[in-house]
């Protein structure tokens, strides 16, 4: 097993959007994220794969600090957001203000059953942006056509299939116009049909330039999108690297992980 290391930013680029240094999460006596680091250049698509319990989500929600580290370095725009390094002098950063900017998708939809597709979407948008209703509804509708559901406006999460309401899910993210978004396993809930049409959409999204950084198991999604494919298992970046990695991993816990979902 390689240490864990960062990759650099895209040429051109003088900082990454997110930088993750030496993270460390524990919950209780169990040791989930031991040391990683991470880059996060704009416009990069970052798939991470690995088997279940390796810290994946984890590492995804400490990114936007729905899971504070005890230790190490959330770095996000020039403010720490994290507990920080030994050395490092950087102004700190409220949760509130990283969340406008990080977008997250989650496994289940957490839409909201008593609200339609509109409503659930203009609520954060309401809320945190303090915009007229009109304003919000105008804006909502936008981000609905552009997940192809602009007919679906005022539909309830109960009248639309699985798929259809994680598209939802992905337009409520995407109206606060994050410069980051983070997918966490979003298509492990639906059914196998179901699955191709929001893989759609996340292409669509990864087409625009969309700084994108998704756990999944879909290799095939992973080798089509992934600028940086990361493997991770037991809280530790194993290996990284393009879609090469899938047919000629260097590490051998990365070949038996790929032989054995593949």
């Amino acid at each position: 097993m390689t240490a864990p290391s960062g990759h650099t930013a895209s040429p051109g680029t003088t900082e990454p959007v997110v930088r993750l240094r030496q993270i460390h999460k524990s919950f209780g006596s169990n040791h989930v994220l031991k040391g990683v680091d991470l880059d996060v250049a704009q416009g990069q698509h970052i798939v991470i794969f690995g088997p279940s319990g390796s810290g994946k989500s984890t590492l995804l929600r400490v990114m936007n600090l729905l899971e504070k580290p005890q230790s190490g370095s959330v770095w996000f725009d020039g403010k720490e957001y994290g507990p920080g390094l030994d050395g490092e002098k950087l102004s700190k950063g409220r949760p509130r203000e990283l969340r406008k900017q990080v977008g997250m998708v989650f496994q289940q939809f957490n839409l909201f059953p008593h609200l339609t597709a509109l409503e659930n979407v203009t609520l954060a948008l309401r809320r945190v942006k303090s915009i007229s209703k009109d304003e919000a509804e105008m804006a909502a509708a936008t981000y609905l056509d552009r997940v192809g559901l602009l007919d679906k406006l005022g539909s309830y999460p109960s009248m639309l299939s699985g798929g259809q309401q994680q598209r939802v899910a992905i337009a409520r993210a995407l109206v606060m116009e994050p410069r980051v978004m983070l997918f966490d396993e979003p298509t492990s809930a639906l059914d196998p049909e179901l699955v191709g049409e929001v893989l759609y959409t996340m292409r669509a999204l990864a087409e625009t330039g969309m700084t994108m950084v998704v756990v999944t198991h879909e290799m095939g999604f992973a080798r089509e999108v992934g600028d940086l494919n990361i493997f991770m298992d037991e809280g530790m970046i194993v290996e990284q690297g393009d879609a090469a990695i899938f047919s000629d991993a260097q590490e051998e816990r990365t070949r038996e992980f790929i032989r054995a979902i593949l």
